[in-house]
């Protein structure tokens, strides 16, 4: 009786202690199970956080091209007023505008593509009539400041994104002698400041007028007499026998000698000693 008592004792308490090692178990089982969840919740958040704070800051930043894009737009001045400015008067997006002009007038149909600066080496796109196309950089530069081979090789590379065959250079000033055997290396066309001036002119529309021309007065009637007629005041001043001045001439030998300035009514001489 003893026994049986003794055995359903530790039956119970095996059932007792394998029961709580189990809920035990199960208990730190949901307790990970809990934190792993508020771990992703911490990390999907955080996600959540940098996410936004990028879209801010890309948001922020197209913002900022976008209003860039309109000052360039702004500063470029009306196209009436380019047909009347120097290339030294105008800035890169009023050179561009003309150039596009200028290609429109020849019969070119003309694409701007580095409106604002965002050309990626190339700012007009100009077709011909027979379609085939020419990717065309436009530099507005200083004369001592000459394009480098490096806005070259920059074209040569950006005329394949927009399916051009040629491509053209041009700028206001002139290429480095690099610049150069690139540009002829890889068959690229360049226009230099004189080249691109003659080009404009011929055009017709192109009428710069805002350049200051130093003029030289032209002597008034006063000094044209003082000039034709000797200075009696002065007191070196040699006089002739009729009272009027003489001055200095030369015979045909070449010897020098005083006349009367009256010759020939007085033909007085003297000789220079």
């Amino acid at each position: 009786m003893g026994e049986v008592i003794w055995f359903k004792e530790m039956t119970w308490f095996v059932v007792v202690f394998f029961g709580g090692v189990i809920l035990l178990g199960v208990i730190a089982g949901l307790l990970q199970r809990g934190r792993n969840n508020k771990k992703r919740k911490r990390q999907r958040n955080s996600r959540n956080t940098v996410s936004k704070h990028t879209y801010t800051k890309n948001k922020s930043t197209v913002k900022h091209t976008a209003s860039g894009v309109q000052r360039s737009l702004m500063t470029c001045r009306p196209d009436e007023v380019l047909l009347t400015r120097h290339l030294s008067d105008l800035n890169g997006a009023e050179f561009e505008r003309l150039l596009a002009l200028y290609f429109r007038g020849q019969g070119y149909v003309v694409k701007e593509v580095g409106v604002g600066g965002r050309d990626g080496g190339v700012d007009l796109v100009i077709t011909d009539r027979r379609g085939e196309k020419t990717a065309v950089q436009a530099k507005c530069y200083a004369e001592h400041n000459k394009v480098n081979v490096q806005t070259v090789r920059e074209l040569v590379a950006a005329k394949r994104n927009h399916d051009c065959i040629l491509s053209l250079l041009i700028t206001t000033s002139d290429l480095t002698s690099d610049a150069r055997k690139e540009a002829e290396q890889f068959k690229v066309d360049y226009w230099h400041g004189g080249v691109i001036e003659q080009k404009l002119k011929a055009w017709g529309k192109w009428q710069p007028t805002n350049k200051k021309v130093k003029s030289v007065p032209a002597p008034t009637q006063q000094a044209k007499t003082s000039l034709s007629k000797p200075n009696t005041n002065s007191k070196d001043t040699i006089t002739c026998q009729c009272g009027a001045p003489m001055v200095k001439r030369k015979n045909k030998s070449g010897v020098a000698f005083l006349g009367c300035s009256k010759y020939p009514q007085c033909k007085h001489t003297k000789a220079i000693s």
